[in-house]
């Protein structure tokens, strides 16, 4: 998704662009089989205060959102340590209000684009729902309540019976519910059929796929980046691609790519699952996305469908399906809303690229000709178009419409490494 929006962003300025892909088609990887909300006002960073106790309380239930799993890298436990840097109350702060103003201005720009394109994805407009089991959890949410109002974001703090009433199916819920925040501002929709269909309009549009092709490494000319070198059939060096500029969006492999260039971005991948099913009761479904605060998991009404998705597995570059992963959805599935098929649900994982302050990597790095879109985490579907059209701007010299202020890599160092454990540059 983030590679497909920011080539139509850039066509639509008039562009010349070539869109390299690895897989078949597009949107085969992190971006086929999401949670499926557009959620800005959900735009949270995963380090918060208190976060550091909770995960280790996590480590030791059966149906935990957080695994951890050694890599055999010094980078996981790096990046683990500069996630910790972030949990403050300042820190916190300062990064959700980053996360939601790009979020917003996404969200936006999603609108804009589908007024625009008549894409149609399953698309609802019914907002999202965080669910709380527990009164402790309506009393946290009181530290984002302050932040929502001092976005202007709108917001409902609801007790049982109003969430309820958003969500009428939760009245059959076999879980307590204490109460939850509602954003009605927020979305929901397909990101994979939205991607596909986006490719389409910008193929229309003259963008070169190239499609099955796999990049060995950037081409760097002094402080100039000036194309890809890419790798033939067998693995060894194949055609170079020249460019005036050059986008790096590989999400999670972006670290690797940035490397022989002497750039160190805090990119890591965390570990997602997802069920998706078909509907046999929709008056036992969601209307639109309830997240489930106390497992961290989202469910999404994906037209006649049900989407079952989260949960965060630290252990690098691991895809396989994990069956105790599937049993947590399954279990979340029964509690809230058995209107869906579990006999007939499809299971699968995928790769967050995951920053430890929460803020994706939108915008110039210190070579010339090289820009970075990518580290949106967990809220890639709902930040794409907003961090597409704003890097079109910065890269066609256009003034962008928000801040562009802590989206770049600078936040991090002049080349972006974590030293040490423990310390993390952030501004």
């Amino acid at each position: 998704m983030i590679g497909v929006s920011t080539a139509w962003a850039l066509l639509r300025q008039g562009a010349d662009v070539t869109l390299v892909d690895r897989q078949a088609d597009v949107a085969q990887e992190t971006s086929f089989a999401n949670a499926g909300q557009v959620s800005p006002g959900y735009s949270t960073p995963w380090a918060a205060p208190g976060i550091p106790l909770k995960a280790l309380k996590w480590l030791f239930q059966t149906h935990a959102p957080l695994a951890i799993r050694p890599d055999g890298t010094t980078f996981q436990w790096r990046w683990m340590a500069a996630m910790l840097a972030n949990c403050s109350a300042k820190r916190y702060a300062v990064n959700k209000e980053r996360m939601m103003r790009l979020s917003e201005y996404s969200r936006d720009c999603l609108r804009a684009w589908r007024a625009e394109t008549g894409i149609d994805y399953d698309a609802r407009s019914q907002g999202t729902l965080q669910l709380f089991r527990s009164q402790a959890q309506l009393d946290a949410a009181a530290r984002d309540v302050v932040v929502l109002q001092e976005c202007g974001v709108p917001f409902e703090l609801l007790d049982e019976a109003g969430v309820c009433l958003a969500e009428p199916a939760l009245a059959k819920a076999q879980v307590p519910i204490s109460g939850g925040l509602r954003l009605p501002n927020d979305e929901t929709g397909d990101c994979h059929l939205f991607t596909r269909r986006l490719a389409e309009r910008a193929n229309a549009l003259g963008l070169k796929l190239r499609m099955s092709c796999s990049v060995q490494s950037l081409v760097r000319e002094g402080d100039r980046v000036t194309g890809l070198q890419l790798r033939d059939a067998v693995g060894a060096p194949g055609e170079e691609l020249q460019a005036d500029a050059v986008v790096l969006a590989a999400g999670s492999y972006s670290r690797d790519l940035l490397l022989p260039l002497g750039l160190d971005i805090p990119v890591y991948p965390v570990k997602g699952y997802s069920l998706t099913m078909p509907l046999r009761d929709a008056s036992m479904a969601p209307q639109s996305t309830v997240l489930d605060e106390t497992y961290k998991i989202a469910l999404t009404r994906l037209g006649d469908r049900l989407r079952v998705g989260g949960m965060a597995e630290l252990a690098g570059f691991d895809l396989r399906l994990d069956p105790r992963r599937r049993a947590t959805l399954e279990k979340v599935t029964r509690e809230l809303f058995p209107g869906g098929d579990l006999l007939q649900a499809q299971f699968w994982t995928g790769l967050r690229p995951m920053t430890p302050d929460g803020t994706p990597l939108v915008g110039a790095t210190p070579l010339n000709g090289l820009y970075l879109n990518t580290g949106h985490g967990t809220l890639g579907w709902t930040m794409a178009c907003g961090s597409a059209q704003l890097l079109a701007n910065v890269i066609s010299g256009r003034q962008p419409a928000i801040r562009t202020e802590g989206f770049d890599m600078s936040r991090y160092g002049a080349r972006g490494a974590i030293s040490r454990p423990g310390r993390l540059a952030a501004a």
